[in-house]
C-alpha cells in the first residue's frame, strides 16, 4: 500500500512490495510512478489549491457576514470545517505538488514531519466537524427542548476548540516520536507515519480519527431519517383525524410536545450535511479499495488517481453548499453583489412570504374547534425573541 501521503488511511503498517538483495535479505523496492501520473498529480494539486482556497475562503467570509446564518449553531461548525479544508489547501497541497513535481521529497525533515501532522489532523477535524453538525441536526429535530441550552455561544466555542485539540492532540505522540514517528518513507518518497521500535499508532489513529466519527455520523443520520419518517406519519394521522371529524365537533387537544418539530429548512440542512459526508466517503473510498486490492502497488497510476480523488474532499464542500442550500446561495450572492441583491429584493414583496413558508412546521399541531393551526415551538419563540448571532 503506497499511495503517497494517503497510505495510512487504512491501518497497514508496512509496504509489501519487496525484493531480495545480493545477501538474500528482503528489502523494499522503490515504487516507480509513471511521469504522466506524477505530472497529473502535480497539476491537480495546483488546481485544487486555487479552487479550494477561493471556495473555502469565500464561504468563511460569506457565512461570517450573513446575519441570518450567524444565529445558527450549524454555521459555526461549517466555518470550522472550511478552516480545516483551507489549511489543507494552503499547507498540504503545495507540499504535495512539490513532491510530485520533483518525484522526491526535497523540503527537509522538518516539513516532512509537518506534512503528515497537518494532513491526518485535518482529516480528523473534518470528520469531527461533520459529527458535530450531524449531532446538532439530530438534537434540533429529536430533542428540541434542550437545543438552546446545549448550543449557547460559549458552549459552541468549547465544542469547536475541543474538536481541534483532540484531532491534533492524537498526532502529538508520533510527532514527538513517543509512539511511532513522522518521517520520510523512501519507497514512495512520501512523508507519513512510520514505525518506531516496532510500534505504530496507525490502527489507533484510524479508529479514533476516522472509523469512529464515520460510525457516529451514520448512526445520527439514520436517527434523523427515522425521526422525520415518524413526524410525517404523525402528520398523516392528524390530517386523517381532522378530516374524519364530524362537522362542528371539536377534535381533542394534542400537546405540542407529543409531536416532534421538524421544519423543512432543518430537513434540507440535514440532507446537505449528509451529502457532504457522502462526498467525503466517496473521495476516500477509491483509495481504500486500491490500498486493499493492490497492496503491492502493481498499478501505481491507479494509486495516484485515487489520491487525487481524496484531495478533492477539501474542495467540493463550497459547491455542495451552493447547490443544495438556498440560504447559503443567498449568502454568496450578498457577498459578491450585495447592493444589487438588496435592490432586487425590494421589488419582490412575496419573497418574505416564501421564506416564511419554507420554515413551516411539518408536525406540531394545536387544534381549535375543527381547524388545525400550525404553531411555533418554544425554541423558535425564544430564538425569535433573542435573535443574537452565535458567532
Amino acid at each position: 500500500m503506497a499511495s503517497g501521503d494517503y497510505q495510512s488511511v487504512l491501518p497497514t503498517d508496512e509496504l509489501s512490495s519487496a525484493s531480495m538483495d545480493l545477501a538474500g535479505n528482503s528489502t523494499l523496492a522503490p515504487i516507480h510512478y509513471p511521469r504522466e501520473a506524477t505530472i497529473f498529480a502535480a497539476v491537480c494539486s495546483i488546481l485544487f489549491i486555487v479552487v479550494g482556497v477561493a471556495g473555502n475562503l469565500t464561504t468563511i467570509v460569506a457565512l461570517s457576514r450573513s446575519v441570518k446564518l450567524r444565529v445558527h449553531a450549524t454555521t459555526a461548525f461549517v466555518i470550522s470545517l472550511c478552516v480545516s479544508d483551507l489549511l489543507f489547501c494552503t499547507i498540504n497541497l503545495p507540499l504535495t505538488a512539490s513532491r510530485y513535481i520533483h518525484e522526491a521529497w526535497v523540503l527537509g525533515d522538518t516539513l516532512c514531519s509537518v506534512f503528515p501532522f497537518f494532513f491526518y489532523g485535518n482529516v480528523a477535524v473534518s470528520l469531527l466537524n461533520l459529527v458535530a453538525i450531524t449531532l446538532n441536526r439530530y438534537i434540533l429535530i429529536a430533542h428540541h427542548s434542550i437545543y438552546d441550552r446545549v448550543y449557547r455561544r460559549v458552549n459552541l466555542y468549547i465544542m469547536i476548540l475541543a474538536m481541534w485539540l483532540f484531532a491534533f492532540g492524537i498526532m502529538v505522540p508520533p510527532l514527538l516520536g513517543v509512539w511511532g514517528s513522522l518521517g520520510l518513507d523512501p519507497q514512495s518518497f512520501s512523508c507519513t507515519i512510520l514505525k518506531k521500535d516496532g510500534k505504530s499508532p496507525k490502527k489507533f489513529l484510524f479508529l479514533m480519527g476516522f472509523l469512529l466519527p464515520c460510525v457516529m455520523i451514520i448512526v445520527c443520520n439514520m436517527a434523523i431519517f427515522f425521526k422525520v419518517c415518524q413526524s410525517r406519519r404523525n402528520l398523516a394521522t392528524l390530517r386523517s383525524t381532522s378530516s374524519s371529524a364530524a362537522p362542528g365537533s371539536v377534535s381533542p387537544l394534542k400537546k405540542p410536545s407529543s409531536f416532534p418539530t421538524v421544519r423543512k429548512e432543518d430537513i434540507r440542512l440535514a440532507v446537505m450535511i449528509a451529502i457532504i459526508f457522502l462526498c467525503f466517503i466517496l473521495s476516500f473510498l477509491p483509495l481504500m479499495i486500491v490500498n486493499v486490492f493492490d497492496d503491492d502497488v502493481v498499478y501505481p497510476s491507479i494509486h495516484v488517481v485515487a489520491s487525487v480523488l481524496a484531495w478533492a474532499s477539501a474542495v467540493v464542500n463550497p459547491f455542495v453548499y451552493a447547490v443544495t442550500n438556498r440560504q447559503y446561495r443567498s449568502a454568496y450572492r450578498k457577498l459578491f453583489c450585495g447592493s444589487r441583491t438588496r435592490r432586487d429584493a425590494s421589488h419582490r414583496p412575496h419573497d418574505h412570504d416564501k421564506s416564511n413558508s419554507s420554515k413551516t412546521y411539518i408536525t406540531e399541531f394545536q387544534y381549535h374547534a375543527s381547524t388545525a393551526q400550525v404553531t411555533s415551538t418554544p425554541l423558535q419563540q425564544r430564538q425569535a425573541a433573542n435573535n443574537k448571532p452565535l458567532i
